[in-house]
Parts: structure tokens; sequence; C-alpha cells
């Protein structure tokens, strides 16, 4: 993505310079901020409008479906499997696994750099899942809960923090330079993970499938955001002409 990013910086200089004989230096960067701005601004508008369809008689009918589809799979030993991953993905399992991720990056990169990266799209992931959720205000469904809940429905913090979390690892591991089969490893295991947190949801009955879709898109907002953002920062920081 940075290469993208300074390919759009470098066009920008050339047009400018072609259009201007003299032209602030920042423009380019204030231009390229402008676009993630609309990006940024773009993305929460499909998100709303996405969550406007919840009142739908039509998105009613296709999470009631999927709903008993998946609650037909429940057996003892997928049960305990589902509870185990959606404790992966509650409050205390984030601790245990952002703890290690916090060690491997800091042993591996010697600074605090993809550390602090993680941490932003964390808080950004769980502070407006709960904006969003009081915005809402969509009441769980009504069947069997085979896990306690306390909070609102729509989005799944699970799924939403599970796609923002190991999706951004997953972009950063995308961008390591290291085993490619280690890397494949990696990958599939925690995309494996965030499709098995957002299941786990609806089999234990305390989820909408839509509720999943939601916090899957929203977490996917905040991992392209977040790239963006932290991307751009490091092309104006290493631009010399700054």
């Amino acid at each position: 993505m940075r290469k993208e990013i300074k390919l759009i910086i470098n066009k920008l200089k050339a047009l400018l310079k072609k259009w201007f004989n003299n032209y602030n230096e920042h423009l380019p960067y204030i231009i390229t901020s402008g676009i993630a701005l609309i990006i940024v601004i773009g993305a929460v508008t499909v998100f709303i409008e996405l969550t406007e369809n919840l009142k739908s008689e039509i998105l009613g009918q296709y999470d009631s479906a999927i709903t008993q589809s998946i609650l037909l799979w429940r057996s003892s030993g997928l049960t305990e499997y589902f509870i185990f991953v959606t404790h992966i993905g509650g409050i205390y399992g984030y601790l245990v696994v952002f703890s290690l991720a916090t060690f491997l990056l800091f042993i591996t990169f010697k600074n605090w750099h993809y550390v602090f990266q993680l941490s932003i799209v964390m808080i950004l992931a769980l502070s407006s899942n709960v904006i969003i959720k009081e915005m809402v205000n969509r009441s769980r469904p009504d069947l069997e809960h085979l896990v306690m809940v306390k909070t609102l429905s729509y989005p799944s913090g699970h799924a939403m923090t599970a796609m923002a979390f190991y999706g951004f690892i997953i972009f950063l591991t995308y961008q390591f330079k290291i085993n490619g089969f280690l890397k494949f490893v990696i990958i599939t295991v925690l995309t494996t993970l965030i499709i098995s947190i957002g299941l786990s949801r609806i089999y234990l009955g305390v989820h909408f499938p839509s509720d999943i879709i939601g916090g899957y898109i929203a977490g996917f907002i905040w991992v392209v955001l977040c790239a963006l953002i932290f991307n751009l920062i490091k092309v104006f920081n290493k631009d010399p002409s700054t």
C-alpha cells in the first residue's frame, strides 16, 4: 500500500508542477489526506446505509433461515468448540492474544511501532462498537442463549473486533518478509478464527447473521482505514521534501 501511496503523491507532484510554476510542496500531501478523509466518510456512509436494511422484512427472513440452518448443527462437541472460540473473541481472550502479539512483535522488530498500531485499531473497534450498538438499539435474538450476554445485538462486537484485530494482524503479516509457508499458515489460521468467532455467535443463539455481517463490515472498514492512514504517515515522514 505504501508504494501505491507514493505513486499517487509523485503523480500529483508532477501534475501540479506542470500546472503551476510555484506551488506549495505540501499541497500533494494535503490533497492525498483529503482523499483519505473522503474514503473515511464514504466508508461510514456505506455502513450506515447497510444498517438501515435491518428494518427490511427480507433481511429478517434471511436472518431466520440462516439461523435455523446453523442451529441444526448443534452437538456437544461443536458446542464446546464454539464456546471456546467465542471466549477467544472475548475481553479475556484478547488480553492473552494481545499480550502474546505484543511480545512477538517487540522481540521481532525491537520497537513498539506495530504494537501501537494494533492498539489503535483495537481501541477504535471497541469504542465504535459500543456507540453503534447504542444508536441502533437492536435486541438479541429470542432464542436459547448458550452463553451469557449483557449488551445489545447490532453489530456483533465479537465479529467486529475479530475482523479488526486479527484482520490487521493479517495485513501486517502480509507485509512482513518471512517464510512464505509460515505466512500462509498464519493468515489461514487467523482467517479461520475470524470466521469461527462470527459463526459461534449465531450458533450460540446470541446474534442474528446480519449482526455478524455488520460487525465484519465495520471491522474491515477499520482495518482498511487504519492501514491507509498509517502508511500515509510513513510516506509523509520519509519524504525529504517535507
